[in-house]
């Protein structure tokens, strides 16, 4: 059930994108972000699935691990694809049913809109959140937007903060599964009925779940007052993060990747 959901869980395989720094694997995910929704072409969206296929086989993650990622954006990617797919009017009409029209234009939107979203779920899995501890990734946050600090942004609360949303994004999945299972063994049915009974059956597990979530939040904020806990000013790391020349080379391949994306979709263009 919801504990096949790899969404936010760091799994260490041992490989390249797990030795590297954050701050680059961060700087890089932003360019292959820019270049997934540059992409316009078929060529483009090739290029990429060839190079999102090697960064795949290189993070040693296993189909099931993939495809547990994937799982939890199946039905917004099917909504985004459906929306495109009967609201663009554009190019040459291809079938119509009452008031239901289906164009060329639209199923390229649809089609293109759907692969990009799955390509850049998959870039940030490998990337970040299954690479990545939330530690990390919290570091590696408040280091890049440092800069910000001197025109009085809150850096290392906002970094803290995405950090916790992401270490609790498992907690809450396996605390949803829980209640469902209690639920069930009570006699609740979620899968029978109408669409209308489904969700009015999921009333109760969403008020435990948020009684349980705001339970939660006051004991780690008891846990912080606790240890004194003031912010990011004069902090120390344990273990302060350094470049190595490890990361500036895979840094140069990974965004030459990127690059070729781009270089493509314009030739092609």
């Amino acid at each position: 059930m919801l504990n096949d959901i790899s969404l936010g869980r760091y799994i260490d395989t041992g490989s390249v994108f797990h030795r590297m720094d954050p701050r680059v694997k961060l700087i890089v995910f932003l360019v292959y972000m820019v270049a997934v929704f540059s992409v316009s072409t078929v060529q483009g969206l090739v290029v990429i699935g060839v190079i999102l296929l090697a960064q795949l086989i290189l993070s040693k993650m296993t189909p099931k691990m993939i495809f547990s990622t994937l799982k939890p954006i199946i039905p917004i990617t099917i909504f985004i694809v459906l929306l495109n797919l009967f609201t663009i009017k554009t190019g040459k009409e291809v079938w119509s049913w009452k008031f239901l029209t289906i164009t060329e234009g639209g199923i390229h939107n649809a089609v293109f809109m759907g692969v990009r979203l799955i390509f850049l779920i998959l870039i940030t899995s490998v990337m970040l959140t299954l690479t990545t501890t939330p530690l990390k990734l919290s570091d590696a946050l408040e280091k890049l937007m440092g800069p910000l600090k001197k025109i009085k942004v809150p850096v290392h609360e906002m970094a803290m903060m995405m950090s916790i949303a992401l270490r609790f994004i498992p907690t809450l999945l396996d605390e949803t599964d829980k209640i469902m299972k209690a639920q069930e063994s009570r006699g609740a049915d979620y899968d029978t009925g109408s669409i209308i009974n489904r969700l009015k059956g999921y009333v109760t597990v969403l008020i435990p779940l948020f009684i349980s979530s705001f339970k939660r939040a006051e004991e780690l904020a008891t846990a912080m007052d606790a240890r004194c806990y003031r912010g990011g000013e004069g902090r120390t790391k344990l273990n302060p993060l350094i470049i190595t020349k490890f990361d500036v080379i895979w840094g140069i391949i990974l965004t030459l990747g990127a690059t070729a994306i781009i270089v493509v979709n314009i030739v092609f263009k």
